[in-house]
C-alpha cells in the first residue's frame, strides 16, 4: 500500500515535467513543420515566376492533384509539367503573388493552407483566385497533395454609396425631459443595404411606445425611403431627400384605427453627436395638427 502511494506521488511529481516536454516537443515539431513548408511555398513562387515548369512540378506529390477554377483536374507531377510548360509557353512573364496565407499543421505528417493567389502578366489582365492546399510530408520533404483553387466570390450587392450620407445615424441616441425620454439606436443591415432604426418611449418606469424603422435605396424611384412600424398597430412610408446635414421626410401613414395621417419630417445635424428634429405640416384626415419641435437628441 505504502509503495503504491510512494508511485502515485512520484507521478504526481514528474507527470508535469514529462508531459510538458512532450507538449514543448510538439511545439517545436509544429514550429519546424511549419517553416519548411513556408520555404517550400517559397520555393514554389520563385520556380513559377522564373517560367520553370518542371521545377514546380516538382513542388507536388507523386500523385498531386491540381483542380483549376475552371474544373479542369490535372494528376501527377507529369501531366502537371506538361500543363505549366503550355501555360508558360501562352502566358509570357506571368508572375504569381500569395496574400493571406495560413497554414495549420493538422498532424506530423498533414498541412492545410488557405489563401489568394494573383498572377500577373504583360499580355493578360491580373486573375485573382483563393485557394486550399494540402501539404504531406514526404521522403523528398514536404510536397503538395492537392490544390483547389476556385473564382472568388462576388461581394453582395451593396446601397451604402446612396445611403453612406446618413451614416450619422448610426449608435444610440436620446431626448429626454422630466416626463418621458425616447431612446433610439440605429444600425447597418447584413450588406449595409438598410438602416434599421428603433425607437422606445418610456413614461417613468414603464415603456409607453415602440417602433422599427427601416431606410433604404429605392433604385426604381432613385431615391431613399423609409418604412416605419409601431408597436399600437400604425404603420407608414416616407421619402427622403435633401443632405449635407439636413433631410426632408415627407410621410404617409396608416393609423391604427385606419385613419390616414401625413407629416413632413426634418433632420438637422448640428454636429456628429447632436441633432436638431421636428414634424411639420401634420394633419390626419385632412385636419391639421400642431406642429412638434424643434426638439434636440443627443448621442448617448
Amino acid at each position: 500500500m505504502k509503495q503504491l502511494q510512494w508511485m502515485v506521488a512520484l507521478l504526481a511529481i514528474t507527470a508535469p515535467t514529462v508531459f510538458g516536454a512532450d507538449a514543448k516537443e510538439a511545439d517545436n515539431q509544429l514550429s519546424e513543420a511549419e517553416t519548411a513548408i513556408r520555404a517550400a511555398i517559397e520555393s514554389y513562387v520563385a520556380a513559377f515566376n522564373k517560367g520553370d515548369a518542371k521545377a514546380v512540378a516538382s513542388h507536388w506529390s507523386e500523385q498531386g492533384e491540381f483542380v483549376t477554377p475552371a474544373g479542369q483536374e490535372l494528376r501527377g507531377r507529369k501531366q502537371l509539367e506538361e500543363s505549366f510548360t503550355a501555360y508558360f509557353a501562352e502566358t509570357k512573364d506571368a508572375k504569381i503573388e500569395l496574400f493571406d496565407t495560413s497554414i495549420r499543421v493538422a498532424s506530423p505528417n498533414v498541412a492545410l493552407e488557405n489563401g489568394t493567389a494573383r498572377v500577373v502578366s504583360p499580355d493578360a489582365e491580373p486573375s485573382v483566385t483563393v485557394y486550399k492546399a494540402i501539404h504531406v510530408k514526404t521522403a523528398e520533404g514536404w510536397k503538395i497533395d492537392s490544390v483547389r483553387e476556385e473564382e472568388p466570390a462576388s461581394p453582395p450587392p451593396s446601397h451604402y454609396e446612396q445611403l453612406k450620407e446618413l451614416e450619422w445615424m448610426i449608435g444610440e441616441w436620446v431626448d429626454a425631459d422630466e416626463n418621458a425620454t425616447i431612446a433610439t439606436s440605429c444600425r447597418w443591415s447584413t450588406n449595409n443595404n438598410f438602416l434599421i432604426r428603433t425607437f422606445r418611449v418610456q413614461v417613468e418606469d414603464r415603456i409607453d411606445f415602440e417602433g422599427t424603422q427601416i431606410i433604404g435605396w429605392d433604385p426604381s424611384a432613385q431615391t431613399i425611403r423609409s418604412w416605419l412600424f409601431d408597436s399600437d398597430g400604425g404603420f407608414g412610408a416616407g421619402r427622403w431627400s435633401g443632405g449635407e446635414g439636413r433631410w426632408t421626410v415627407q410621410s404617409l401613414n396608416v393609423l391604427p384605427d385606419g385613419r390616414r395621417a401625413s407629416a413632413t419630417a426634418i433632420h438637422e445635424l448640428v454636429d456628429e453627436n447632436t441633432v436638431r428634429f421636428q414634424t411639420i405640416g401634420r394633419q390626419v384626415d385632412g385636419e391639421l395638427l400642431p406642429n412638434i419641435g424643434p426638439v434636440t437628441v443627443v448621442r448617448q
